[in-house]
Parts: C-alpha cells; structure tokens; sequence
C-alpha cells in the first residue's frame, strides 16, 4: 500500500488542536471527524519529514558533502565509497541522527500505520471509551515490536460503514486494519478481502473471508449467566442486546435460549431489550421492565454503560437489585462503586489487544515469518466476579 496525503491539504496545514500525538492513537475527547483525523496524520507525517531533513542538512554541513551523498550513504546506496559510507554513518552517530521512519515509508510505498476503525456518536458511550481504550494499548505493545503505529479511523454513527472504509481504503495511508462493531453481515469483510488489504477483526460475523478474527465469549457470558440464575430460582430471565445487527447481541441471544432450553426453559421475547451503549439506555430498560404486568426477577446487561443507569431507575421506583431483582453485568471503571456490588464478567483487555495485534500482523507478508501459528481464529474468555447484585435466592 502506498501513503497518499489528504487530497487538497496545504504545507501550512496547522496543528490540530486535539493532537496528543498521532502514534498515541487518539485526542483527550475521541475527535469525532475523520477530517480531523487526516489533518493529524498528515501534520505528524510532514513534521517527521522536516525533522529528517534539518538533520541531513545538518550532517552534510558537518561533512561538507551534498545531502543527496548523505541520504545515499545512510541508506548504504552501492554507489557511495565505503569509505564516505563510513564517515557519514561515524558522524550520524556522534551526532545522534535517528533516520526517520515516516519518510522511509513514503518512499517505500508503506506507511508503518495499522488502522482501527471504530463507530462514534453522540449515544455512543462508557463502553467504548473503557473497553478500546484497554485494547488498543495492547495493540500498541504488539505494533511496537516493529515500530509501527496505531490510528482510529473514526466513523460517525450515521455514516455507512462500508462506504467510509472504501474511502479510507482508497487513500492507503495504512498497511492493515482492524474492524471493530462486525455486523451479522459484514459487506466489509468481503471488499477488504477482494482487495488484498490485510486485516482481522475484532468480533466473528457470518460474512467469512478466512480472516483472523478475536471475539469476546458471548456465548460463555450467556451460558453462565443462565445456569447461575437458575440454580438460584429464577425463572423469568431478561437479557439485553445491541439494537442493532452488531453480531455479538445474535450470539448472546443464541447461546441464551439454548441455556434456557437445557432448563426447560423458554426465553420470552418481551423480556429481551435492545440497548445503545450508554447510560440512559440502561435507565430506558429498567423503566420499560418495571412496567411489565409480569416482571423479570433477574437481568443480564451486555453492556458496561447500563448498569448505573439501571440501577438509578430500579432506585426511584424502590426496587433493589441484589434484593428484588437479580442483575449480572460487564466490568466497568463504575463497577467497583455501585452498590450492591455488581456481579461482572470482565476480560484482561490489553492481553486481549495484544494478541488482536499479532493475529493482524500474522496476516501481514511483512511480518508472517515472526508469528508462525498463522491465521489466528480465537474466542477469548472472561472471569466472573461474584458481587451482591445477584446474591439472593429466589423464593418460590
């Protein structure tokens, strides 16, 4: 792939004001436009260009030799000396020139940038803020290993998914993708798979490419959840899934029946909730439960957002979790503050982001000979944290 400057972008393009730095991935409030996002690019590369040409005038000022000698000499061109090779790399040395890696990628048609494309919105929320944040540090340490970099490549919730990452696609200024959010049918997966274009995604999908893939164990939440509750005579168990076709919420759904089907059990359409990952959606749940004739006596919340909005609900109308209903959620940087404790599933996060980022760079010809297990297809597992929330048993 070859990098390829944002079309209409000036030499006086300014800093961005949100710029913390590129290679750390994202700004203080997530940049919600993508044009930000070039500029920042764009900006970090044209500045690490500069910087590697101050230090080559500099060298060839020190040495009194042309810079076009110099830049051979540092790329150990055959058509330098061996002996002007020498006192040039001598010199680069005591000087402490680094060759700066972003002008080598222009010029060798890779742009050392691995994307991860993530949604943003205004309902977009608590989630994904915790959860890829914890990812994307270990994508980093893995990328690290061979000094490249992460962006987010930030689509807005209103935009087609598909139709953002063509556009992206066509001004290759990355060398993989990640793909988060995968939908039942991922049209997605199949164009970067007609394109060569190497990626992995973070998510199974039923559009199937033979791509690495990483996904949280959905069903393993929902199996558990079930068989607990159960066992502590629940009956009428509601879940939660996203309102939309991200496909996590298909095989949360899926498993759930299944666990219920092995208790004789069925589940009951009105007790599943569809959910944007934020706070007030939680607060909608428990508002639309409480008003059923015949309520749930347990919950399970897929997403980390929910809970303190559930809960704040539940609180107004006299209804305590862990003592009237049963609720079983995800970790959260909330979770150690709610009251009850929540019971939650959580996952090592920057374990998951680092094997998200070797199962890419396995797919990458550049860098296949390093991770030798190939395609990596992996379901990766999460750790039940018993709380208060669903300690009591149901009396029947």
């Amino acid at each position: 792939m070859h990098a390829v400057l944002p079309p209409g972008t000036a030499a006086s393009f300014a800093k961005p004001a949100c710029a913390v730095n590129v290679y750390g991935i994202i700004s203080e409030n997530v940049c919600e436009s993508i044009g930000h996002w070039r500029g920042l690019l764009y900006w970090r590369l044209r500045e690490d260009l500069n910087k590697t040409m101050i230090g080559i005038k500099r060298l060839a000022q020190q040495l009194n030799l042309s810079i076009g000698t110099v830049s051979r000499a540092l790329n150990n061109r055959p058509d330098v000396s061996e002996a002007t090779r020498r006192r040039v790399q001598d010199v680069a040395r005591q000087l402490g020139y680094v060759p700066n890696q972003s002008g080598r990628s222009l010029r060798r048609g890779q742009t050392g940038v691995v994307a991860f494309m993530m949604q943003t919105g205004h309902n977009i929320t608590g989630h994904g803020d915790t959860f890829i944040m914890g990812v994307f540090n270990g994508i980093q340490t893995a990328l690290a290993r061979h000094h490249l970099d992460l962006v987010a490549l930030l689509c807005p919730s209103d935009e087609d998914a598909e139709g953002y990452l063509k556009r992206m696609v066509s001004r290759s200024f990355a060398d993989g993708i990640i793909l988060s959010s995968t939908q039942r049918v991922d049209r997605r997966i199949d164009f970067l798979a007609e394109r060569g274009v190497p990626f992995v995604t973070l998510g199974r999908s039923q559009s199937d490419a033979g791509q690495p893939w990483i996904d949280t164990d959905f069903a393993g939440m929902a199996e558990r959840s079930i068989d607990r509750l159960v066992r502590k005579g629940h009956r009428r168990i509601a879940i939660t899934v996203p309102d939309d076709e991200t496909n996590l919420g298909f095989v949360f759904t899926e498993a759930a029946r299944a666990a219920l089907a092995a208790h004789g059990l069925g589940l009951d359409p009105q007790l599943v909730f569809g959910f944007v990952p934020n706070e007030a959606s939680g607060y909608d749940i428990a508002d639309r439960l409480l008003a059923l004739p015949d309520r749930p006596s347990a919950i399970v919340l897929l997403n980390p957002s929910l809970t303190t909005g559930l809960y704040r609900r539940l609180g107004e109308a006299g209804v305590e979790p862990g003592g009237d209903i049963a609720v079983i959620g995800r970790d959260s940087p909330q979770s150690p503050f709610l009251s009850p404790r929540l019971t939650y599933f959580r996952e090592d996060l920057d374990s998951l982001g680092v094997a998200l980022g070797k199962a890419l760079l396995a797919s990458m010809p550049r860098y296949a000979k390093a991770y030798p297990a190939g395609i990596i297809r992996q379901v990766w597992p999460t750790e039940l944290i018993e709380g208060e929330s669903d300690a009591f048993t149901l009396k029947r």
